[in-house]
């Protein structure tokens, strides 16, 4: 799997919703190995959207359409200074991946990562994950370099998530429960309380 991520701040947030929108109806059909995408706004005006693709090749060659880059030419109007891009092909998933049965998405911005334990918790939590959160449907964890990383985790709802946030882990995961605080030191937390799932 292959991912965009473009951030910035957003000025027209129902303009930027239209042009998501927009994207789906015109230019998806031509956008050869389009996954799927996630797009939000948090509270305090912070857009992020991650589209998936099958390989950077069929990424590239979405780029590359004109009407491509007549659509970005309006999309980016909608956003109040400059827009950042990050492309990966180094993406892990988890349970279900990505969802647009999401009501609720948080992204986590993690810096000083550590890889193997991050996988080694991935693996404990997947076997208890249904009975200890079922709330959180999957995600994934796009590595934007060798210790940083961009999680996306899709949740049933908001207040679900929060409720499962408060939950005792089981005994088996307990012991990972230090290593996984850590690991949350050095994140930021976008919340996407009305995610544009497509």
């Amino acid at each position: 799997m292959f991912v965009q991520v473009f951030e910035g701040r957003v000025a027209d947030r129902d303009g930027l919703h239209r042009q998501m929108d927009r994207w789906m109806s015109e230019l998806r059909p031509g956008a050869t190995g389009f996954l799927g995408s996630t797009v939000g706004v948090t509270d305090d005006g912070s857009g992020i959207a991650f589209a998936r693709f099958e390989s950077a090749a069929a990424a590239k060659a979405n780029s590359e359409r004109s009407e491509q880059g007549r659509w970005w030419s309006e999309t980016e109007k909608c956003f109040g200074g400059a827009v950042t891009f990050t492309d990966s092909d180094d993406v892990d998933t988890f349970l279900a991946g990505g969802s647009n049965d999401a009501g609720f998405v948080q992204i986590m911005k993690s810096s000083g990562a550590d890889r193997d334990q991050l996988h080694a918790m991935d693996e404990s939590f997947v076997e208890h994950a249904a009975s200890f959160r079922p709330d959180l449907i999957g995600g994934l964890r796009v590595w934007t370099g060798p210790d940083t990383c961009v999680e996306v985790a899709y949740f049933t709802s908001e207040a679900e998530a929060r409720e499962g946030e408060k939950k005792e882990p089981p005994p088996e995961l307990a012991d990972q429960m230090g290593q996984f605080e850590e690991q949350m030191a050095n994140v930021e937390f976008l919340d996407l309380r009305d995610p544009w799932l497509y």
